[in-house]
């Protein structure tokens, strides 16, 4: 019967490495997110326009006319922060974090 090593763990080496790899490009995607929080809108490919249904322009409605969207990390980042701030002190509240109203 052939010894084998105590560090040998066979069968996880790819597993490990998948789990190394997927951190590795989250923290890449949210630095991204950080360092430029917005992209181009997919609707009107980052000009703000589009073509109404006679040929006429109009603003696109997606980003405002503004051809910038907020990127899916930036929002959860900001939704983090958001939380952050509200459960940080119980007895401080800031004008900004009361929730929306419509």
């Amino acid at each position: 019967m052939p010894l084998v090593d105590a560090t040998a763990t066979p069968g996880h080496g790819a597993t490990t490495a998948l789990a190394l790899l997927t951190i590795i490009i989250t923290l890449c995607y949210l630095g991204l997110c950080a360092v430029w929080p917005f992209r181009a809108c997919r609707h009107c490919g980052g000009t703000g326009r589009r073509k109404g249904p006679f040929g006429g322009i109009r603003l696109c409605r997606h980003c405002d006319g503004t051809g910038l969207r907020l990127r899916t990390g930036r929002r959860l980042l900001n939704a983090t922060r958001r939380w952050q701030r509200r459960h940080r002190d119980p007895g401080s509240t800031r004008q900004g974090d009361s929730p929306r109203r419509i």
